[in-house]
């Protein structure tokens, strides 16, 4: 009796200390994630993500779309995300005509430019393999992507209007109809860059909101995080809901510390959510500012975006904001960016 009474005594001390342990970490996690705040940037960069396959699909004259940007906006930076397919649709015959137009634009109007180069490069099915290389196996897709990336850094590295190089979108996320992923490709790949023009950085980016970086830091020269507020979450293919993405702004401040004090590199937002989240990319349906972005939700989310410490963010959804003012007469999110920018350029 004696020594079962030590060891119930001895087991309450245990969970006392077991439950102070987890307390005390719980209060730690609660008081850095959930209620200390990032100190704000002083000089924030806004920019814009623009895909001109999206703007098609969305029945947009994708150059005066594009050509808005700086006539109307006078947006300074942007993040293009040219596609593989598009530039190289037959095996060794290149397009380029249409991204020498888009950066010779950009330099007229004094824009800095990130150039996105690869397979999975943003805007559904997130990777955009050309026909011809459909039948090819892993390794032989991965060799003509790595020629397709050497031609284009070869023709654009002199160009002095890009500033950076991004080597795919979210390569470590498994996201889209993609044929593979391959962590190591991702490394080959920014050694070619690297190799082709040692004087940009490249930026490998992850997913904002379901990843710590860490991959993307050991590769890339900057980490390029994506930033997500009001989602949908899918239940079945005609049902679901939305909802807010549950993390504080200071969870971005803390793990990009976490990043800088490990890899000493830098973390940048590159897809700051800017249009409604949909369900299903070719229901047009969804295309409407009332489902998920607003003026009210845009808002919010450039103050989460402030809130988070960072100093450097792309919008995502550019071709939708034209969209809504082109075909939708509705230009409230237009005027709310236009603001933005028109103060951003202010002395």
């Amino acid at each position: 009796m004696i020594l079962l009474a030590c060891l119930q005594n001895h087991m309450a001390k245990t969970l006392k200390i077991f439950f102070l342990v987890f307390l005390i970490i719980f209060l730690f996690f609660a008081y850095y994630f959930f209620i200390a705040k990032a100190p704000e940037a002083k000089n924030i960069t806004f920019g814009i993500d623009f895909s001109k396959e999206y703007a098609t699909f969305l029945d947009l004259d994708w150059k005066k779309a594009y050509v808005a940007m700086f006539s109307d906006l006078k947006v300074k930076n942007i993040k293009l995300l040219n596609q593989w397919d598009s530039i190289e649709p037959k095996k060794d015959v290149f397009t380029f005509e249409d991204t020498d137009w888009q950066l010779s634009k950009a330099k007229d109007n004094g824009a800095e430019v990130i150039y996105v180069v690869g397979m999975k490069t943003g805007r559904w099915p997130e990777c955009h393999v050309p026909s011809f290389a459909n039948s090819l196996t892993k390794e032989q897709q991965q060799e003509e992507i790595l020629k397709y990336v050497q031609k284009t850094i070869l023709r654009y590295k002199d160009n002095t209007s890009i500033v950076a190089w991004q080597a795919e979108n979210e390569p470590f996320y498994s996201f889209g109809v993609c044929p593979w992923y391959d962590d190591n490709f991702v490394k080959n790949e920014v050694t070619l860059i690297k190799s082709l023009d040692p004087s940009r950085p490249v930026i490998v980016s992850d997913s904002g909101e379901q990843s710590l970086w860490f991959k993307a830091a050991s590769i890339g020269d900057i980490v390029g995080t994506t930033m997500y507020r009001k989602v949908w979450v899918h239940l079945t293919d005609k049902y679901g809901f939305y909802m807010d993405f549950p993390l504080p702004a200071v969870s971005y401040f803390y793990k990009a510390q976490i990043i800088k004090a490990i890899f000493s590199k830098k973390v940048i937002n590159v897809e700051l959510q800017a249009e409604p989240w949909v369900s299903n990319v070719s229901d047009s349906s969804l295309l409407k500012e009332e489902n998920s972005m607003n003026v009210n939700q845009l808002r919010k989310n450039i103050d989460y975006a402030r809130r988070s410490g960072f100093d450097t963010f792309y919008f995502w959804g550019y071709e939708w904001w034209y969209y809504m003012k082109d075909k939708k007469n509705n230009p409230s999110i237009w005027n709310e960016a236009k603001d933005l920018f028109s103060h951003q350029q202010a002395p």
